[in-house]
């Protein structure tokens, strides 16, 4: 069975959750003073209702495994024939945020998941908290399918600790600027182009503490985006208050990204889910071109990790290995325009630097300063 609990995942996506209703409700407010129908309105509840109808755990004879993973790691014909072959229950929870598969984690009174899909940062983290268990790489035949890069897993920071490895490369993409063609004939070269008065209310935003505070750092110079001081905490702060007034609204997943990006003639946008985003839009009628800015591009390396909560821990092994079958890593690339870590992606000559995501000073304070831009708070309140 493949379950899809995204009406939790939105649950726990922030710590408060009055906060993020008062939250909801501002933006919806917002949305339809900007001419947003009642329509997509009903469309996004609706996604979000039936989600959590769809989100209790199913209770299956034999093995569970259960997943938790981004949108279009694990599509249902994956899933069947994983089941079908191992004789086991798939649940799949979807995420939309580092900050939500963090909740998720360590959600209370909810089964433990078995294998998770993060960035390296993340892992980092993780393998610190002594959330994840080490991988039998004698179990994962498949890796040494991979590119020899990928296969070097002792070159890639937070994949390994203490002589074990506790993360397996999947799939990854820059973070660039997504623009209408239409609308913009010539490339915009910077993020800075976000704040251009030029596109007031035709700009969108992923909802992320992390990243935001990341890719403004980028934009203004700094040399350290993952490692900054109080005083640039406070001047991206007011940097990112003053995108907000630029801002359609801001977006979690990427199927709500190409909705309003189409309904709403969208000019810019910052793209988390990089060229998988692309690939939406593009299949959704959109012209969209794809910049990475001269400033340098945040980059994600996303990986399949075992938890130390896996009661089956051959099943888990399984699924992980199973991820890197050709076929399956395959369709990352033919489905969602992401690279996988089996086939080398076509080169196109472009010297631009690329900042993989790292561990950053503060998640806490990053995600209370978030809280309160996204809430309306003022610059001067920084």
């Amino acid at each position: 069975m493949h379950t899809i609990s995204m009406a939790d995942e939105m649950r726990c996506f922030k710590p408060s959750l009055p906060r993020r209703i008062a939250v909801a409700a501002t933006r919806a407010n917002s949305l339809r003073r900007r001419g947003v129908s009642g329509f997509l309105t009903l469309l996004i509840s609706a996604v979000f209702c039936c989600s959590l109808l769809s989100s209790a755990p199913v209770v299956a004879a034999g093995n569970v495994l259960r997943v938790l993973a981004w949108p279009g790691y694990a599509d249902a014909d994956v899933v069947k024939t994983f089941e079908a072959r191992y004789n086991a229950k798939v649940e799949v929870t979807w995420v939309a945020s580092d900050e939500a598969l963090w909740a998720r984690m360590h959600a209370q009174g909810t089964p433990q998941f078995d294998v998770l899909a993060a960035n390296t940062a993340e892992i980092e983290r993780y393998t610190r908290a002594n959330l994840l268990a080490p991988l039998d790489l004698a179990s994962l035949p498949n890796t040494k399918k991979q590119l020899p890069r990928f296969q070097a897993l002792s070159s890639i920071e937070g994949l390994t600790s203490a002589g074990h490895v506790y993360a397996i490369p999947f799939t990854y993409s820059s973070m660039g600027l997504i623009y209408d063609r239409k609308q913009i004939a010539i490339a915009p070269r910077s993020m800075r182009e976000l704040w251009n008065p030029r596109y007031r209310g035709k700009v969108l935003d992923f909802d992320s503490a992390q990243h935001n505070f990341s890719f403004t750092a980028l934009a203004l110079g700094y040399p350290h985006p993952f490692q900054l001081d109080a005083t640039q905490m406070r001047v991206i702060a007011r940097k990112l208050v003053d995108l907000r007034r630029n801002l359609l609204t801001y977006y979690t997943l990427p199927e709500e990204a190409t909705a309003f990006f189409i309904q709403h003639n969208v000019a810019l946008m910052f793209g988390n889910y990089g060229t998988q985003q692309v690939e939406s839009l593009r299949r959704a009628g959109a012209d969209v071109g794809y910049v990475i800015p001269d400033e340098g591009v945040l980059a994600w390396l996303d990986c399949w990790s075992m938890t130390r909560f896996a009661k089956d821990r051959p099943l888990a092994l399984a699924w992980i290995n199973y991820m890197l079958e050709p076929d399956v890593s395959a369709l990352l690339t033919q489905r969602q325009g992401l690279a996988n870590t089996l086939t080398a992606p076509a080169e196109n000559g472009d010297k631009a630097r690329i900042v993989w995501i790292g561990p950053v000073e503060d998640i806490q304070r990053r995600e209370e300063l978030w809280n309160r831009i996204v809430s309306g708070d003022r610059s001067e309140r920084f």
